[in-house]
């Protein structure tokens, strides 16, 4: 029998999984494969214990729609063999076999498997509301509210998120761009005015069924009305703006859920129509075109799973075939592929930005879907663990110390990420989680006139659902006994080093990054870079401005090397541009990490970022990186950079103000805290410094308003070979901290010690030989 044609799969697209080389996470094991066929790929997948397929021990299971596949019962501990083929047209049967691949099933991986879909629904109701509360969970929520006017903190948002929009005038539909042309300042007003649309919607359907308020109920009805006016072809389609799309989708979704048994048959069965449309168009785009079951980095298609396809699959069920069609591959893929952008460890390459807004709506539509089938996804390993990404890498008071694109760069930990944990918090009764939360709302006190919160979502809304349905948690601050000193997300490829995260007037943070996820999406051009954050101060920052997504500070700047604390060599740095395939290649790797309790204590990471430089400079044989971070006090990094052809090397670090030079040596100055910075030792002979105060290539007109920063480069001598070893000793501001070393330079290395005030001395090798 001729074996099926098997697509190679590449670094984009989705892997053959489980196999040998697989560790498996969970049970049931999840089944992934490249596509037979870009259109129409049906499949049969069959698993056994053993290879030969035998009939009685074979599972075989028939009209699989896409390559990806959840058992809906366990495995027992063992061995086991699968393959798949594509079904064959006409005949109900499959055409041939794929390879035959093997898995092992360990003991005790987290129980998650996903109810076949015959049997996923039938225990839903077909009653109304469905999205939160259920209509038993809606008469007692009444009831409560009856005994208790503050109950979940239903006041503050009634006064807050409801009463506001009771007299506000209708808004009208967004008009185009001009020329039909995207200007990033109305692509933003359009999807700010979407949000209020969903915020008058939802919260007045949500406080007019809850309360039986006639009127209330009437306004309601009339902001639903008039959204459904709107051309579903227009500007807030999903190919004009699909922000704005998605907002309008689920403002629809909540308004027929809940408005469900006050609308006419006629106003009902125009807003279902409605809703089906934009539903419609969201799903053609996530499924059909960007195919995320193919190649899962579409961020906004993902997304769209949980602001669209969710809470309107769950409205529209039992009503329309289409819906259940959403439903499931929502479903199925969040049970199987999500997150594209992390995994075991619960990173997102992303950053933590994108975690606050990706995680924001999962988290949501995972309530919505739990609410309504029963289906748990929280259970799956990475949703145990998501809520450790933010606490290590992105900490409370923490800013400009964390990768990739960030909406709210230069500015604290935004409260969103902070009800974001909270949530993992409540689910898995995590203090360090519910700590994070406290640290977030009490600082940051005016989160509401922010537009990547006010447009993005209610906090009232967020509190009300929260108190609904999680405990409260004691709070555990994250003291040296509570987290660890050095934390590894290999999922990811991030390393973060802490000391005293509990204090920020004592903390110290450094970040670390070297990615298999290269400079995709919303990741940069930053494999071993690092971020310092001491003392209250960010030292060696993430440099630029949040312009929008692709202006020329974002395109020329942010995503490019030269605004990262890294190298560049010949004044070149690693791939950052438009082709998706050479992003993802252009990666780096965390080979080790860990904390050492040797001569007072130390974190380490050694990082490869070899890949990321291959496509702007192919003669690069070798680019590692090593840092340590001796006695939670100060840093040592170590460059190895081996060449084809001699070159030059650019040392870059980036700063908020401008900083004393002097003959090797540098000190950053903050207003909390300082930082001396030495070469302690450089192969090729001493290094010159410069420094610089301009974005370079950014539009003038992008930086009107705008704080300059300051860009260190310490550049080499050529050579074929370069070794580096840099020191940085972080300290309070009007404190002195002082390290002293000698260096032991032999033919075939150099041994550096380093001694810092209390008399603790480290040693670190550097090889001379590639």
């Amino acid at each position: 029998m001729n074996k099926l044609f098997e697509p190679l799969s590449g670094k984009l697209s989705v892997p053959y999984e489980p196999s040998e080389q697989t560790k498996l996470l969970e049970n049931p094991p999840r089944f992934t494969w490249m596509p037979a066929r870009l259109e129409d790929d049906r499949y049969v997948l069959q698993y056994a214990p053993t290879g030969s397929f035998e009939q009685e021990q074979t599972v075989t299971v028939h009209q699989v729609p896409y390559n990806l596949y959840t058992p809906d019962h366990l495995f027992a501990p063992g061995r086991y063999y699968w393959r798949y083929a594509l079904l064959a047209e006409g005949a109900g049967a499959q055409s041939n076999w794929s390879k035959t691949r093997s898995f092992t099933v360990p003991e005790g991986l987290p129980e998650t498997p996903l109810p076949a879909r015959q049997d996923r629904y039938q225990e839903t109701s077909t009653a109304r509301p469905r999205l939160w509360l259920s209509h038993e969970q809606l008469l007692s929520f009444r009831t409560e509210l009856a005994k208790d006017a503050s109950y979940c903190g239903w006041d503050v948002f009634y006064e807050q998120s409801v009463k506001p929009w009771l007299h506000k005038e209708l808004i009208a539909e967004p008009e185009r761009y001009p020329g039909n042309k995207r200007i990033a300042r109305l692509w933003r007003k359009m999807y700010m005015d979407c949000q209020e649309t969903l915020y008058a919607i939802r919260h007045l359907s949500v406080a007019g069924v809850i309360t039986q308020d006639a009127g209330m109920i009437e306004k309601a009805k009339s902001w639903l009305l008039h959204v459904i006016s709107w051309d579903t072809e227009g500007t807030t389609s999903r190919d004009y703006n699909d922000e704005a799309a998605f907002r309008i989708a689920g403002a629809v979704a909540w308004g027929y859920d809940w408005l469900h048994g006050y609308l006419s048959d006629e106003e009902r069965a125009a807003v279902r129509a409605n809703l089906l449309r934009r539903t419609e168009q969201v799903a053609h785009h996530v499924i059909d075109r960007s195919k995320i079951h193919h190649v899962p980095y579409d961020s906004h298609a993902v997304r769209s799973l949980s602001s669209v396809l969710t809470p309107a699959g769950i409205a529209l069920l039992h009503e329309e075939p289409q819906a259940r069609e959403w439903l499931d591959y929502t479903l199925e893929y969040y049970s199987c592929l999500y997150s594209p952008w992390g995994g075991e460890d619960g990173g997102w390459a992303e950053g933590p930005l994108y975690w606050t807004t990706g995680l924001a709506f999962v988290i949501d539509a995972i309530n919505l879907i739990r609410g309504f089938t029963a289906v748990d996804l929280f259970k799956r390993p990475f949703f145990a663990r998501t809520g450790d990404f933010p606490l290590y890498c992105a900490s409370p008071w923490t800013t400009r110390a964390s990768f990739g694109d960030q909406s709210n760069l230069g500015e604290p930990t935004s409260l969103k990420t902070g009800f974001n944990i909270r949530q993992f918090a409540g689910r898995s009764g995590n203090g360090l989680y519910q700590w994070y939360y406290e640290q977030t709302a009490a600082s940051d006190k005016d989160a509401d006139s922010k537009f990547y919160n006010y447009g993005w979502w209610d906090f009232r809304f967020d509190e009300l659902l929260y108190n609904h349905d999680y405990p409260v948690v004691q709070a555990i601050a994250p003291t040296r006994e509570a987290i660890k000193p050095v934390k590894w997300f290999r999922d990811i490829g991030w390393v973060a080093m802490h000391h005293r995260m509990d204090d920020p007037s004592e903390h110290i943070m450094l970040l670390a990054k070297s990615s298999r996820y290269g400079s995709i999406s919303h990741s940069h051009g930053d494999q071993n870079g690092f971020l310092l954050h001491a003392y209250g101060e960010p030292l060696a920052i993430e440099s630029g401005h949040y312009v929008a997504f692709g202006s020329s500070m974002h395109v020329n700047w942010r995503r490019q090397t030269r605004s990262t604390n890294n190298l560049l060599i010949d004044g070149t740095g690693q791939y950052a541009g438009k082709n998706k395939v050479e992003c993802m290649e252009a990666s780096g790797n965390i080979e080790e990490a860990y904390y050492s309790e040797a001569g007072g204590g130390f974190g380490y990471t050694r990082m490869d970022a070899t890949a990321a430089y291959k496509v702007n400079v192919p003669y690069l044989k070798r680019y590692m990186r090593e840092i340590y971070f001796f006695n939670q006090s100060y840093v040592v990094i170590v460059d190895y950079v081996d060449l084809t052809q001699p070159a030059k090397l650019d040392w870059l670090m980036h700063t908020l103000n401008e900083m004393q030079l002097s003959d090797q040596t540098f000190r950053v100055r903050g207003k909390a805290a300082d930082m001396d910075g030495r070469f302690v030792y450089c192969s090729s002979g001493k290094m010159t410094l410069s420094q610089h105060d301009q974005f370079t290539d950014v539009d003038p007109s992008e930086l009107e308003g705008l704080e300059n920063q300051w860009h260190l480069s310490a550049g080499t001598n050529a050579a074929a070979s370069h070794r580096i070893v840099t020191l940085l000793v972080p300290m309070k501001k009007g404190e002195e901290k002082y390290v002293s070393y000698f260096l032991d330079d032999q033919d075939h290395g150099v041994h550096i010690y380093f001694t810092n005030e209390d008399g603790i001395t480290q040693k670190i090798e550097v090889s001379k030989a590639y």
